[in-house]
């Protein structure tokens, strides 16, 4: 399918690796040229160099913390005028809520809710004006489902889809959707991280921690970066004008609600 997204601009946050990465890949499959992020400059030019070479896309790699108005003043100086922003970025470990302290809390909130959203409020009104925008949030499924050990992660970005739920609704006339993606377990660093604790947490070892994940997921495996950049690169066609203030969980069945 043409996605109809050609000679876009994308900016993705946190894209040297695991979905965001795949999200840019996908978005450069589409024909967009493609702004990518990540902290390692070592990593990042790795996979700008793989990006171009598997599509010939335009890839501009921003060596930034996506959380410090540096950080977003790099990207939007290397795409003043983005069609499309995935914003991405990586959630506070697993730590049991007795332990979270006020700064851990302000942290996660300053990462996976503030963050976000001062990015949204500098493009938005750019793609009202030029009547296309897509603004894709990577979240989690924590939002909807309770994940032992990620309270904050939940909490941040459970709000941060709250905020926007009325933004949404306002920008929608322009053409410009807000939606959020929400990935379960996925094959990346994160979950591997974010297994290993969970295993300390339980006091059980990594490979049972591992088995007990699987069991949960019907589809009886981890989801990969591909698929998950496809369904971002969907969200974000020309095609998905209808779609706004939506959550697209993809978890492999994880989630066992019927609405």
């Amino acid at each position: 399918m043409d996605l109809g997204i050609a000679g876009r601009t994308a900016i993705v946050c946190a894209s040297s690796k695991g979905l965001g990465r795949g999200c840019a890949e996908a978005l450069a499959q589409a024909g967009c040229t493609v702004v990518i992020n990540g902290r390692d400059a070592k990593t990042l030019e790795a996979t700008a160099a793989a990006i171009r070479a598997a599509t010939g896309a335009t890839v501009v790699a921003v060596v930034a913390d996506v959380s410090t108005k540096a950080g977003q003043d790099a990207l939007l100086a290397a795409a003043p005028n983005p069609d499309i922003l995935v914003n991405n970025n990586g959630g506070p470990p697993p730590k049991p809520f007795r332990q979270v302290t006020r700064e851990g809390l302000l942290e996660g909130v300053v990462q996976n809710m503030a963050t976000p959203l001062e990015l949204v409020q500098r493009v938005i009104d750019g793609m009202v004006e030029r009547g296309f925008g897509r603004i894709i949030n990577i979240t989690s499924a924590s939002v909807v489902t309770p994940l032992t050990g990620l309270d904050v992660s939940s909490a941040a970005r459970a709000g941060l889809t709250a905020f926007l739920s009325g933004v949404a609704r306002e920008v929608a006339h322009a053409n410009v959707t807000i939606n959020n993606i929400l990935p379960g377990v996925f094959d990346t660093d994160r979950i591997k991280v974010a297994t290993t604790k969970a295993a300390e947490m339980q006091g059980i070892s990594m490979d049972e921690a591992v088995k007990r994940r699987l069991a949960a997921v019907p589809a009886g495996r981890l989801g990969t970066p591909d698929e998950f950049g496809k369904l971002c690169a969907f969200v974000a066609s020309a095609h998905a004008g209808y779609l706004t203030g939506q959550n697209f969980l993809i978890d492999g069945g994880a989630f066992r609600g019927t609405f």
